[in-house]
């Protein structure tokens, strides 16, 4: 006879997409849901994010024109991320067409709540050229959400842009380049009377993750009651016969041991800054992630510890990031590295990656080129770079970056190539060859500017290629990048329904997790904007769902 100290249907841990969406859809059908959350701030990652995220073949795309299909978006997967058989289970055929198949559903569910999305029009997929990629239609976003709704709760929320700036992740291209294309002026201005709307009308908005992380906030605790307690971690799973039938949590009033008649879902993150394991699965000695700072990966050690099996932990949502200052974290970069004038080099002077692939790929690339964690590469900068886009660590403290050597400036490349310790021969043939590639408009070795994605964080008044312009103009500015990432994704192997399983590959009955503390279902890549946020929303969703189906020990899936 077990002694427990509460009762619930459900129990939710953390507060991020994953999480959120799972209680949600619990609450809809009936269940009592109590979400606990292990840290003092609610959110997670998603409070942190862009808030895009890739829902393929919503109803949107229809009404902005783009056609799409479940085939089209298989096809597409299987170009990108491999084929299931390539990729192992997270990334099964079963978890993709549940993926694909409720992504809509999950778009119209939350419309149906409040949530109003806006369709990114021009954001592609990340590989558009592949047969079912999209040049853009299959990412959205949530539109800005009034925070001065929480009252004091919001004193609580974990995000990175601070409100009264309601930013669409889609204006972040057009604000790199508000002083130097009509586009990005248009894009800047727009986003001030957005700005300026919401001070007239007495609202506090707020946008990217943190909106989006606000609006299911809302309608979980505010429209459906559901109890949501902070500083109250999941400590440890009661199993009964193979069966999870409860959790134990610690928190300001102890430790309590919640029965669950559903189950348990498990949405608390990676182990983003658990140095330790970062060590041991990914053999990096420093991490510069950019995600939550409470994910140490307690969720997945807590399943690891009942026998739960877990997958691409060797992985994470990579990418390149300016090198931290004792001021500033390291600062992801998505736009700066893809604008004319500027290149990468590594510590000896040469390019080693297309500089505008997706941040994923560009971190595989600088893993595959041996730079660790605690070496870095230069991003290399003209005087006209300076004088037309928007530098986004500039923003963070251009003061502290020259004055740590995170930033070098020099009146020459010969001089810049002795400040930042590159050969200067390699130094100044690579920058020869960059230059005769940007006159002709062809990138000869890594294709630079090649497809929509690449153009997308260009600049599109400068020719002949929109992401490449020669480096030949002083002074000259190089920025130290470390390789950095958004989360990690691996974690708990899941079914299609989110149910965890073994090592043997059975389901642990009553189960669940979604979020990075999952394993993948996007496999070692990165479809499109919001592949981490949208399977988040739909496998938290099938999890909700299946729970509240679940009669007894046992439940067929959901596709059944």
């Amino acid at each position: 006879m077990q002694d427990w100290d509460e009762e619930v249907d459900l129990l939710v841990a953390g507060t991020g997409a994953a999480a959120m969406s799972a209680a949600i859809a619990a609450a809809d059908e009936g269940l009592s849901v109590v979400v606990v959350e292990g840290s003092d701030k609610w959110g997670g990652s998603t409070g942190m994010s862009g808030g895009g995220c890739w829902l393929p073949t919503h109803p949107g795309m229809k009404k902005i024109g783009v056609a799409d299909s479940e085939e089209d978006v298989l096809t597409y997967l299987d170009g990108c991320v491999g084929t299931a058989d390539e990729v192992g289970p997270a990334s099964s055929m079963d978890r993709r067409r549940a993926f694909v198949r409720t992504a809509p559903v999950v778009h119209s569910w939350l419309e149906g709540h409040g949530l109003e999305w806006k369709t990114a029009k021009k954001y592609p997929d990340y590989y558009p050229d592949l047969p079912g990629g999209r040049t853009g239609g299959r990412t959205v976003e949530p539109a800005p959400f009034n925070v001065k709704r929480f009252g004091d709760w919001w004193d609580h929320a974990r995000f990175a842009m601070p409100p009264g700036l309601p930013l669409f992740a889609g204006d972040t291209y057009l604000l790199a380049r508000a002083w130097s294309t009509p586009s990005g002026f248009v894009g800047g201005a727009r986003l001030v009377f957005r700005a300026l709307g919401g001070v007239v009308t007495g609202r506090r908005l707020t946008g990217l993750g943190a909106s989006l992380s606000s609006r299911l906030m809302w309608i979980a605790r505010e429209e459906q009651g559901t109890q949501v307690r902070l500083s109250t971690p999941v400590t440890d799973l009661v199993i009964d016969d193979g069966v999870c039938v409860g959790a134990v949590v610690s928190g300001p009033d102890g430790e309590r041991r919640i029965k669950t008649r559903r189950g348990v879902h498990l949405g608390a993150g990676g182990f983003d800054h658990n140095l330790q394991w970062r060590e041991k699965y990914q053999g990096i000695d420093v991490e510069y992630s950019s995600g939550n700072p409470a994910n140490l990966g307690s969720a997945i050690e807590i399943g690891m510890r009942h026998g739960a099996q877990v997958a691409l932990m060797d992985d994470a949502w990579w990418g390149p990031s300016v090198a931290p200052t004792s001021s500033s974290p390291a600062l992801f970069m998505v736009s700066e590295r893809s604008m004319p004038h500027t290149m990468i080099v590594d510590q000896e002077g040469n390019r080693y990656v297309n500089e505008s692939t997706s941040y994923v790929d560009f971190g595989h690339a600088m893993l595959e080129h041996g730079l660790e964690r605690t070496n870095h590469s230069w991003m290399i900068a003209d005087a006209r770079f300076g004088r037309k886009y928007l530098n986004n660590a500039f923003l963070a403290g251009k003061k502290a970056l020259f004055a740590e050597g995170v930033a070098v400036k020099a009146d020459t490349l010969k001089e810049l190539a002795e400040k930042i310790g590159v050969d200067k021969e390699t130094f100044k043939a690579t920058v020869q060859r960059f230059n005769r590639f940007a006159r002709t408009g062809t990138d000869e070795d890594f294709n630079r500017g090649h497809d929509a994605y690449d153009n997308y964080y260009g600049d599109p008044t400068h020719g002949p290629n929109p992401n490449l312009g020669e480096i030949a103009r002083g002074p000259f500015i190089a920025l130290k990048v470390v390789l950095g990432d958004l989360g990690t994704k691996g974690g708990l192997l899941t079914d299609e329904d989110s149910r965890v399983l073994d090592t043997n590959g059975v389901v642990i009955e009553g189960l669940y997790a979604a979020g990075n503390c999952s394993a993948s279902v996007m496999g070692r890549t990165y479809p499109g904007a919001g592949s981490t946020l949208g399977p988040a929303l739909v496998f938290g969703y099938r999890a909700g769902k299946h729970a509240a189906a679940r009669k007894g020990a046992t439940v067929t899936s959901m596709e059944d």
